[in-house]
């Protein structure tokens, strides 16, 4: 499972495939029963329904779900069309690589905290003493406008081009935190008190030595629902939203060559 996490789009095409072979083993049975018409319908049901499911027991992103739940249906009805044009799915191609670019380059998916994690990165904070926050990854910048301002200064890093730019609008509509596009791993995080991230399992190893390198002593990396491999956390937060989300705090003891 956790590959599949990793890797989102093999396991969202390996549940496209096992709810085709759902339908074509059930076809011949219920080409007897019903006409042409409603076969087509009821198998295009199954694959969506099918793939859809599938995702879900793989527990890939809900965004993956909702993908697979209706692209089937998508593709049916496109070329049932005919004429229909081409240049929607160029459209379309373009946005979920302006949105998604991430998910293939570092296998880093578009995860959005909610408003527990921010308030508890807040109580991290405020526990602390803390006054300088980046967020790795800050997708639409929520936790980025919530900790900034109140003596504490916040600024979120973010390489999807229009997830960036979204996030930035909003940055400068509220006036409220700093947004720059930006790989994580060429971000400059040696002047931070808390660092936070919610990647994926895949490059927590490497994201660990980054912060073991550069963060000051006494610093934090705050990593959400994905633990270090091999690496004890200093404190783990379960948080009491829905889908018990855990903090993993690493606190820094003085750097690479202190270690």
């Amino acid at each position: 499972m956790r590959a599949f996490r990793s890797y989102p789009i093999i396991g969202a095409a390996l549940a496209q495939l096992a709810a085709g072979v759902v339908v074509i083993a059930m076809r011949p049975a219920l080409a007897g029963v019903i006409d042409a018409g409603s076969l087509f319908w009821a198998s295009l049901g199954v694959q969506c329904a099918g793939a859809a499911l599938v995702t879900r027991l793989l527990g890939l992103p809900v965004w993956w779900v909702w993908i697979n739940l209706f692209f089937p249906a998508a593709m049916a009805l496109a070329l049932q069309a005919g004429d229909f044009p081409a240049w929607p799915f160029g459209v379309t191609f373009l946005v979920l690589y302006l949105v998604f670019s991430n998910t293939a380059r570092e296998r880093v998916p578009l995860y959005l905290s909610n408003r527990q994690t921010a308030e508890a990165l807040v109580s991290v904070m405020q526990q602390r003493g803390a006054r300088r926050f980046v967020d790795l990854g800050s997708g639409l910048g929520g936790v980025v406008r919530r900790l900034d301002g109140d003596g504490r200064i916040a600024r979120g890093v973010e390489s999807a081009p229009m997830v960036w730019l979204v996030s930035l609008l909003l940055s400068k509509l509220t006036g409220r935190g700093l947004i720059l596009r930006q790989d994580i791993w060429a971000a400059d995080i040696a002047g931070e008190d808390i660092v936070y991230a919610f990647l994926s399992p895949e490059p927590m190893p490497a994201l660990y030595e980054k912060a073991r390198r550069e963060m000051k002593p006494g610093s934090l990396l705050v990593s959400n629902s994905f633990a270090v491999p091999d690496v004890e956390a200093d404190e783990v937060w379960e948080l009491p939203d829905r889908r018990k989300t855990r903090l993993y705090l690493y606190e820094m003891k003085g750097g690479a060559a202190a270690a």
